[in-house]
């Protein structure tokens, strides 16, 4: 009877699977590297080999350039391949355009690593395939009672109405460039924006790269060379950190702006000077982290990257054999520091 611990366990490198001799999402380059998504938390430049969906290897080329890596292969969702013996498939997470789970089978038994997920509607990615499994290895960014993330189109629908309201104003949206931007724009459009959003030049190449994976933006304007005083009445969408910066005075009256599940926390919005806080995440929260666990009801969860104590407590008193693995190197959702404003 094999344990988990011989097909996946953690290492200073990340996570790694022995019989396949690979690691899934490592933190430092290795010779085989399985990568869930595109962000640079969990995709890192200089690996040997490269494992990952379409999307995630244009992501990475587009990020890093083209030798991001030796090598590279990838799997369409559901595809199965197979490492030194050991199986895989990668499975959406509804994280980002590409992410996805990875599902790793040998000898009889099945673990899961979700990457990073969540469980409600994005038009930008491919929903969350719920995969059985003996052992679900899950994020917990927002794993604590107090994260449960209103509905998507409330928090858009204050967006618009604040536009309605200050007319006079420039509306300037923090948002990552890799996921959340693209998904602020597509959720405008679907409440109704047709005019078009203007975008901060860090968001110019991963906006054509959405594009030409299907994901219809519409019609995008850069900030660039914009008069002082402009945007009355407008949307912008640019990194967070520019929304603090220099870049966003020249804007008329701006109304800074964040989109992220931290903005839940009103003492993180009012510490970056959010007016506008919009509490949309690319993470599950605490009510799906939960009712993920209900749905697959593994014989085991490990727990990692994020706030695992509660989760471990929810588990414990139901039962459910849980464990925290603490892997390292892993950032919290939009404390990402590659993420800062470049370009205009």
């Amino acid at each position: 009877m094999i344990r988990p611990e011989d097909l996946l366990h953690p290492t200073p490198a990340g996570l790694y699977c022995p019989p396949g001799d690979f690691y899934v999402d490592p933190v430092r380059p290795v010779d085989r590297a399985v990568i869930t998504h595109g962000h640079s938390d969990h995709a890192r430049a200089g690996h040997g080999s490269v494992l990952a969906t379409r999307q995630t290897l244009a992501i990475m080329a587009e990020r890093y350039g083209d030798d991001f890596a030796g090598r590279e292969q990838a799997a369409e969702y559901g595809q199965a391949t197979a490492i030194n013996g050991v199986d895989l498939r990668l499975v959406p997470a509804g994280h980002v355009l590409g992410s996805a789970q990875v599902e790793v089978r040998w000898k009889g038994l099945t673990m899961v690593v979700s990457g990073d997920y969540k469980r409600r509607r994005d038009p930008t990615c491919a929903p969350f395939e719920p995969v059985p499994c003996h052992v679900f290895i899950s994020e917990a960014t927002f794993g604590l009672p107090v994260f449960r993330h209103p509905p998507d189109g409330e928090e858009i629908g204050r967006l618009v109405r604040s536009l309605g309201q200050f007319p006079e104003r420039a509306h300037l949206v923090g948002a990552y460039a890799l996921g959340k931007a693209q998904r602020i724009i597509r959720l405008l459009r679907e409440a109704g924006w047709s005019r078009p959003i203007y975008v901060h030049g860090a968001m110019e190449r991963l906006n054509a790269l959405y594009e030409r994976e299907g994901v219809a933006l519409g019609p995008l304007l850069p900030t660039r060379d914009l008069p002082r005083g402009a945007l009355g009445g407008e949307v912008a969408i640019a990194p967070p950190g520019a929304i603090q910066d220099r870049w966003a005075r020249r804007f008329a009256d701006p109304i800074p702006g964040f989109a992220s599940g931290w903005m839940g926390v009103r003492a993180r919005a009012r510490q970056r000077g959010v007016e506008l806080p919009l509490v949309i995440s690319d993470h599950a929260d605490w009510g799906e982290l939960t009712a993920t666990f209900e749905e697959l009801d593994p014989e085991e969860v490990w727990i990692t990257h994020g706030r695992e104590e509660g989760l471990l407590r929810w588990a414990e008193l139901r039962g459910m054999k849980a464990r925290a693995l603490r892997l390292v190197g892993y950032d919290e959702e939009d404390e990402r520091p590659d993420e800062a404003a470049e370009g205009a």
